[in-house]
């Protein structure tokens, strides 16, 4: 095989994708954790002498107007907001899929209800979903979790039951229904592991989305209250700094660039990696 034609290859490429994605993920995920362990117990003091400072051997790219340390700041509150946008995908997922499951296993009436469902919740943002639950309970980490798993559970019950009614329309569904498996047996031995590497796709997909949607809510002040850092509520109070200080603005968008580019990595290669798994099969 000559170096180009192993360039282009599917394997290189999908380990390349998934290398290079799980790096830009470490990257900011391994230091976040140790700080956020750090200052598990106390916030980020105020530190008003030595606020706006330029970058330094003590604070590597400077400190914010309340004189914190950009990066630490910013790595702290990429954690909180991963952390935040998995939380949601995995509600999403596990509420979608199941509902997809049952949608594909009840019949063409249930398929007919839930696609009802997955249009009306695709026709609510996330910005309005976080609107209506802080006016009705107030900002928290919680009803943002709600408000982000309630947008992305439509995808999740769309592909899970077009993922669903292909596999229960297999033979070897039928050969397993002759040998006297349950419902619940079908599904754990048949249909969920044939599920997965496409949910997990979706779900490292959605993911990165999420991210970019949690931000969003953040900045706009629908995200979890202060004194919890959060990668939208940073870029929202710095950006009246981007002429003056354009590092505080830099720094928490290169995170979430960061985050978004790995996990898109990482989940083109798990693609690539699943495909290649179904072809050689």
């Amino acid at each position: 095989m000559t170096p180009l034609a192993f360039f282009r290859s599917s394997w290189w490429l999908s380990r390349f994708s998934m290398v290079w994605g799980c790096v830009c993920i470490a990257s900011v995920m391994v230091p976040g954790i140790v700080l956020w362990l750090l200052h598990l117990n106390h916030s980020f003091g105020i530190d008003i002498h030595n606020r706006l400072k330029p970058a330094s051997g003590i604070h590597w790219l400077g400190t914010d107007p309340f004189g914190r340390d950009t990066l630490s700041l910013s790595l702290v509150a990429a954690v909180n907001s991963f952390t935040i946008s998995v939380a949601s995908m995995l509600a999403a997922l596990f509420i979608g899929g199941g509902i997809g499951i049952i949608a594909a296993e009840m019949g063409e009436k249930t398929k007919v209800l839930a696609n009802g469902a997955v249009e009306l919740g695709i026709a609510f943002p996330p910005v309005i979903t976080a609107a209506l639950l802080v006016t009705i309970y107030g900002a928290g980490v919680i009803q943002e979790i709600l408000a982000l798993a309630i947008f992305f559970i439509p995808g999740f019950i769309r592909l899970s039951q077009q993922a669903a009614s292909t596999i229960l329309a297999q033979d070897y569904i039928a050969a397993a229904r002759l040998a006297a498996l349950n419902t619940r047996q079908i599904h754990f031995q048949h249909v969920l592991p044939n599920m997965v590497p496409g949910l997990l796709v979706q779900f490292s997909v959605n993911v990165a989305l999420a991210i970019l949607a949690e931000t969003g809510l953040s900045y706009l002040g629908l995200g979890a209250p202060p004194p919890l850092p959060e990668l939208g509520r940073l870029l929202a109070s710095y950006q009246v700094h981007i002429f003056d200080h354009p590092l505080l603005v830099a720094v928490p968008g290169s995170i979430v660039l960061l985050l978004v580019l790995g996990i898109n990595l990482l989940g083109d290669g798990l693609r690539d990696l699943f495909v290649r798994q179904e072809t050689r099969a």
